[in-house]
């Protein structure tokens, strides 16, 4: 038998159906990180937080379950093109963002920027943070095996976690 007819006869089928909205809406034009914090529909945008110079999003395509992004609102594609109030407050945002991810209890955090396409930029234009949480065992064979990523809770849900916690670090009610 033939290797990609043996790749072919075991391979599994996982249904997804609510990725179709994504594979065929009609592309957004211009910058997200510039566009959503205008609309002032914070939910809808997943945007948990707003600072003087930049802001908290949820990843609307997470890694993992609580995937957030650090933004500067100004849309600045080098961080040597950040003023100061812009990188203090970008890392502030970013510490901000591992404090309230405490509610989903992880053994640890990915923080990084990917400057450039070549670097993995989904976005290359506007620098951003993504800080992601992490838990022991959270790599598993799925990813490998069948190119399947889990997230175990939807992203209104977290987002109500999230906001709660940001709430209650603040001393709101």
């Amino acid at each position: 038998m033939h290797q990609m007819e043996i790749i072919k006869n075991n391979m599994k089928t996982i249904w997804a159906p609510w990725r179709i909205q994504y594979l065929t809406k009609e592309k957004e034009g211009g910058c997200i990180f510039c566009q959503k914090p205008k609309e002032k529909r914070d939910r809808k945008n997943l945007i948990l937080y707003r600072g003087k110079t930049g802001f908290i999003i949820m990843n609307r395509y997470p890694y993992s379950n609580g995937h957030l992004m650090a933004v500067p609102y100004r849309h600045i594609k080098e961080v040597k093109n950040l003023d100061k109030e812009e990188r203090l407050e970008l890392m502030n945002i970013t510490t901000k963002c591992v404090e309230i991810l405490d509610v989903f209890k992880p053994d640890g955090f990915n923080i990084g920027m990917n400057l450039g396409k070549i670097a993995g930029a989904g976005i290359d234009d506007h620098i951003h943070f993504h800080i992601v949480p992490r838990w022991s065992g959270d790599t598993n064979f799925m990813p490998v095996i069948g190119d399947i990523k889990l997230i175990p809770e939807y992203l209104d849900q977290s987002y109500t976690k999230l906001l709660e916690k940001l709430k209650l670090k603040r001393g709101e009610k």
